[in-house]
């Protein structure tokens, strides 16, 4: 899949703001009618770091800021679409961590401020904020994933309109068992999955299968590992086939419906909790750690439970009396 993606070393938004790009890669195609945006860490799975992220923000900016784009597809290179936000990799102990490589945004949105003040106008803006901007673009926005799509990887395909994905793809939010939290920042777990389905895959750490989430309404359609990203880009032509007027519409009267049922306001409650959890684990570390470890009761990293696909002797969606 790596090789059927062209980068971008730039990307120009407007007439005068440029971006130089290393995690994302962003081309149009079909005159322009069609973004293409994708996560390009594929041996890290397209974990989020902080740069991946600010660059997905340019990108979905750009993308808006075009009057020529109709559909923008988000994608990831590799074998995953995303597997969650980066927690450990070289590259993200680089940009967080003081020093020269240190990404400024670090020192911004409540970055030096101090206790919970900090995680909370961080993960604020760049997790919660950000993914709910993205959700409401003027652009029809596909999600086409494959593979694990863990945590925080479940946020950023939650923002899009629809989703699609090859037969490999897997669905987890595993904060809960790993990490001793209450799910990601972008709390939509009630919403795509429903609230009983909700409490038990974030109380188990268990996946969803492809085929249980496009039974449930999650995913929009299933296609091969071989076809995804010719499926995709098929389905992408026959959205931008319809005037940007009639489709840019339905999207707001349908995100209007479920806002009328009050998903912002659970998201903002949901988030003060993700937050009342962080400081849990301030308060028991003194400091030190804003999750669930080793030290704090956690299992090893070695020790960590599978993460196990709900069965048919869980799940009979062929039993009429199930």
């Amino acid at each position: 899949m790596p090789g059927q993606f062209r980068a971008s070393a730039q990307l120009t938004i407007g007439m005068e703001h440029n971006v130089d790009l290393h995690w994302i890669e962003y081309e149009t195609i079909d005159d322009g009618t069609i973004a293409l945006i994708t996560l390009n860490r594929p041996r890290q799975r397209n974990a989020q770091s902080r740069g991946l992220l600010v660059e997905l923000d340019e990108a979905f900016s750009a993308a808006n800021a075009d009057d020529n784009v109709r559909v923008v597809v988000l994608r990831g290179a590799g074998t995953s679409f995303s597997a969650g936000h980066d927690l450990g990799s070289r590259e993200h102990l680089a940009e967080k961590l003081p020093g020269p490589s240190q990404h400024p945004t670090y020192q911004q949105f409540g970055g030096t401020r101090s206790g919970v003040e900090r995680m909370w106008g961080q993960e604020r803006h760049f997790y919660l904020e950000k993914t709910k901007q993205w959700r409401e673009i003027q652009k029809v926005t596909i999600a086409s994933v494959q593979g694990p799509v863990y945590a925080a990887g479940l946020m950023l395909m939650w923002a899009c309109d629809l989703i699609v994905a090859d037969s490999t793809a897997t669905f987890a939010d595993v904060v809960g068992t790993r990490l001793g939290m209450c799910g990601v920042e972008y709390f939509a777990h009630p919403w795509e999955l429903g609230f009983r389905r909700a409490k038990d895959l974030l109380l188990t750490g268990d996946s969803l299968s492809v085929d249980e989430a496009y039974r449930i309404g999650m995913v929009s359609r299933v296609f091969e590992p071989d076809q995804l990203v010719d499926s995709t880009i098929a389905y992408a032509r026959r959205i931008a086939e319809l005037p940007s007027v009639a489709s840019t519409l339905i999207k707001n009267q349908v995100n209007e419906a479920q806002d009328a049922q009050g998903f912002n306001q659970a998201l903002s409650s949901a988030f003060m909790l993700h937050q009342l959890n962080h400081a849990h684990w301030q308060m028991l570390s003194g400091g030190e750690v804003t999750v669930q470890t080793e030290q704090f009761g956690g299992r090893a990293r070695a020790e960590q439970p599978p993460i196990v696909p709900t069965s048919k002797s869980q799940v009979r969606a062929d039993d009429p009396v199930a």
